[in-house]
């Protein structure tokens, strides 16, 4: 089969021609019709993380099922579905407790295992979940880490309704925590971003936009919020800047989820931006297989919106997909691209 692989790391993606993967009794193989191009591929590709080489890139991954192992029960060849991008044991405690992201042996395709820059892609079945005929395939994919990952943080942040959100980077993840957030029924969604283009998409969906390449964002938030600040605060970048941005914009018991991926360190004054708040900060890492369902539904009921120009798609090709890495790496305009092979 067709794939686009990463041989080593600093390097762009490479074609390759690989055997189509086998299956086990307990596995599905899909083939791919929808595979995301996310920011976190650009951190593989440069070496921010560290993966298995060579590598099939791709986590957000939604597709069709062309052949089912002897022992799966609820799928079959022709099913519409999408790929929990953790391949977890299932019976580990971390598993039995809902948090398989720490599950001892997970693998996260696309990272530890091959993943969906190819034409087929290999899963067990606990990873597969059946994608409504309402949700196109390429809004699916993205579904499974961007709008998954935003749940996860919002949920972690313990957002209520009536509270205030600041938004940091509106790119991918931040389109649907913004919406997602108003599904969790916030107040007030404060879009913090330096990009315009990304502003007004932000705008589209019912954000208040903060232009921090204008102005002080911390700032502008205190005069929106009459000096208070935000409850809650999502850190999609991965700069200690926005990091540390996130943290000083928190009102008296604040949280600041933060979920963007960098191996910098970020400075903070204890007493007036944490302790004397009781603010509080929170890791987020992945999302969970049982949050997957209430996304799917949100999706389908149009809760989330991922077209009018959210989505633009681009072949299985390595100079297309390069170039998109390249783009994100820059932080450019592009808020979600997909691989249509």
């Amino acid at each position: 089969m067709k794939a686009i692989r990463l041989l080593k790391t600093g390097s762009p993606l490479e074609p390759q021609a690989v055997s189509i993967p086998p299956i086990g009794a307990g596995d599905v193989l899909i083939r791919v019709k929808a595979a995301g191009i996310c920011h976190s591929d650009a951190h593989y590709r440069a070496g921010v993380s560290p993966v298995n080489l060579p590598l099939t890139p791709g986590h957000e991954v939604a597709g069709v099922v062309e052949q089912a192992g002897a022992k799966v029960e609820r799928f079959t060849a022709g099913d519409r579905v999408c790929i929990h991008y953790l391949v977890t044991c299932g019976v580990c405690a971390f598993c039995q407790a809902g948090t398989e992201q720490f599950c001892t042996t997970a693998q996260m395709i696309g990272k530890h295992r091959d993943g969906g820059y190819a034409e087929f892609i290999v899963v067990p079945e606990r990873s597969v979940f059946r994608l409504p005929d309402e949700i196109p395939f390429e809004q699916g994919a993205i579904l499974m880490c961007s709008s998954a990952t935003s749940l996860h943080a919002l949920r972690k942040a313990r957002l209520r309704p009536g509270e205030t959100v600041a938004i940091f980077g509106v790119g991918g993840l931040g389109i649907s925590a913004l919406q997602l957030a108003r599904y969790f029924e916030a107040a007030e969604v404060f879009a913090v971003d330096v990009n315009p283009r990304k502003l007004e998409f932000a705008e589209r969906f019912g954000a208040i936009p903060v232009n921090a390449s204008t102005g002080n964002p911390i700032e502008k938030i205190r005069e929106l919020t009459a000096g208070r600040g935000v409850d809650v605060a999502l850190e999609l970048v991965g700069l200690p800047v926005t990091m540390r941005q996130a943290v000083q914009s928190l009102a008296i018991l604040g949280r600041a989820a933060l979920v963007g991926l960098t191996r910098e360190t970020f400075a903070i004054a204890p007493y007036s931006e944490v302790l004397n708040k009781e603010a509080e900060i929170i890791g987020v890492s992945d999302h969970l297989a049982s949050e997957i369902p209430l996304l799917l539904d949100l999706a389908g009921a149009g809760k989330i919106d991922l077209s009018h120009g959210v989505v633009r798609t681009v072949p299985l090709e390595p100079a297309a997909v390069n170039g998109v890495l390249d783009n994100l790496e820059k932080f450019g305009d592009d808020l979600r691209v997909v691989i249509t092979p």
